[in-house]
């Protein structure tokens, strides 16, 4: 097991603003020996997830056929594409799609604001299910067992479940969802429920951008928006391999 994940930490190195990686980078970075590190890139390049290159290693053939087998399997249909795509542009902020998996959330989508200075998702990014709007809103059909386990992993420990439970029934109750500066310093969020055929809470939409282009005559405004979206989405049967409520 320990390989495995000295493997996986590898590759972890690789990123697009670090396309290519050196031996000394890896051994730099994971602080295995020279010839361990060498003996684990000899192994990742026999599978095919790594790959020679005049100036270290990159990402191998093998990854790009997982990847692929990933995308066609995971990527949102085109037409919840469009919806989050036109609410981008008629609010001008970022408009992101998150599902929940164990007690972090997941963005399967987004859409970016069109302004230079905007919130930035990446699309497999995973974030904490213990803050922000989207968050509140995957929380509503939440066992004590889950609130339990995700209070655990925040910095309040497992008291602040209750206050968890409290912030997902108001945004219930209320429809929507707000927070700021909850996970990024100077971000705020309003997001929405996504529902299932059971009407189970599948999916958050979710609309963010830098707080002070989210005064509270706009959060309302945004909520409408984002509401009505939601409701598309959910009329189109959304539903994602990636959710725990799938």
């Amino acid at each position: 097991m320990r390989s495995v994940r000295r493997a996986f930490d590898i590759l972890a190195l690789l990123s697009e603003d670090r396309p290519v990686v050196t031996l000394r980078e890896i051994t730099e970075a994971t602080g295995l020996a020279k010839t361990t590190a060498l003996r684990l890139v000899q192994t990742l390049e026999e599978t095919g997830l790594l790959g020679s290159h005049p100036s270290g290693y990159t990402a191998g053939p093998a990854l790009w056929r997982w990847a692929h087998l990933a995308r066609s399997q995971w990527e949102v249909p085109q037409e919840t594409r469009k919806v989050m795509r036109d609410l981008a542009d008629r609010l001008g902020e970022t408009v992101n799609l998150f599902v929940a998996r164990g007690v972090h959330r997941i963005c399967v989508a987004h859409e970016e604001s069109p302004h230079p200075l905007r919130h930035v998702v990446d699309v497999g990014d995973e974030q904490p299910l213990w803050a922000g709007a989207s968050s509140k809103i995957l929380l509503r059909d939440a066992s004590d067992t889950l609130l339990r386990r995700v209070a655990v992993a925040s910095p309040q420990g497992e008291p602040h479940a209750e206050r968890l439970r409290t912030q997902a029934a108001e945004a219930s109750e209320r429809g929507y969802a707000v927070s700021s500066s909850e996970w990024d310093e100077g971000l705020t969020a309003v997001a929405v429920p996504v529902t299932g055929r059971t009407g189970q809470v599948v999916a958050s939409l979710s609309l963010s951008g830098p707080s002070h282009r989210f005064p509270y005559e706009a959060v309302e405004r945004f909520a409408t928006e984002l509401a009505e979206g939601a409701r598309l989405i959910s009329g189109q049967g959304f539903s994602h391999p990636l959710s725990s409520s799938t």
